[in-house]
């Protein structure tokens, strides 16, 4: 399992909200698993190509919603030696936190 964390910003725009919304709807529409954070979107595919393809849906999205400039960001975990999820990596964190949340 790929997990991608991705930033799409169309330039000069003061609120992203509606950019947002429409890849989270990219992402529903593509039944791709994500999380949405208030600085980024997190997303699970199952290779590398289709987590670049999706990216690549979303960037272009913003040119189609009249974007001029788009800036996007990606940084990717790519782990091959066994079958991570995002909610696995969170729960690995929070066990070593304990109880002290």
């Amino acid at each position: 399992m790929v997990i991608v964390e991705f930033t799409v910003v169309p330039l000069g725009e003061k609120s992203l909200s509606r950019y947002v919304a429409e890849i989270v709807k990219l992402l529903e529409r593509r039944r791709i698993k994500y999380q949405l954070t208030p600085m980024s979107t997190v997303m699970e595919t199952p290779s590398l190509k289709e987590a670049f393809e999706v990216v690549a849906e979303a960037h272009e999205l913003m040119f189609k919603l009249g974007a001029k400039r788009v800036s996007t960001t990606v940084r990717i975990d790519d782990r091959r030696d066994r079958e991570v999820h995002m909610e696995d990596k969170v729960k690995s964190v929070m066990e070593k936190v304990g109880d002290r949340l």
